[in-house]
């Protein structure tokens, strides 16, 4: 089953780290890279900040190898990594991603 790996980062740079390194693991088959603005709670205050967001296609079996070198590399205390299952997906879609990662 496919699943979505929705990841913020602090810059452009760091999400490209991050994406080509589990691209050339063959743990991602695609990656997407989009600019955010979020707001949370960070050290008892409300933080205004631009981030990069990741959308991250994978296998599900992968989750926790990408999880595990998500977390190697990332420069956040609490980096956001949230997996969701895919529903419904184009079986040539899924084929793809089965094909081009591990």
């Amino acid at each position: 089953m496919a699943i979505d790996i929705y990841v913020t980062c602090k810059d452009r740079n760091e999400a490209n780290v991050i994406a080509r390194h589990l691209l050339k693991l063959r743990l991602a088959a695609c990656v997407n890279i989009f600019p955010i603005e979020s707001l949370y709670w960070w050290k008892e205050k409300i933080v205004d900040d631009n981030e990069i967001a990741m959308l991250i296609k994978a296998q599900e079996k992968n989750y926790n190898k990408i999880s595990r070198e998500i977390k190697k590399i990332h420069s956040y205390t609490v980096p956001c990594i949230i997996a969701t299952k895919i529903n419904k997906i184009d079986r040539n879609y899924q084929r793809w991603i089965k094909e081009v990662s591990k």
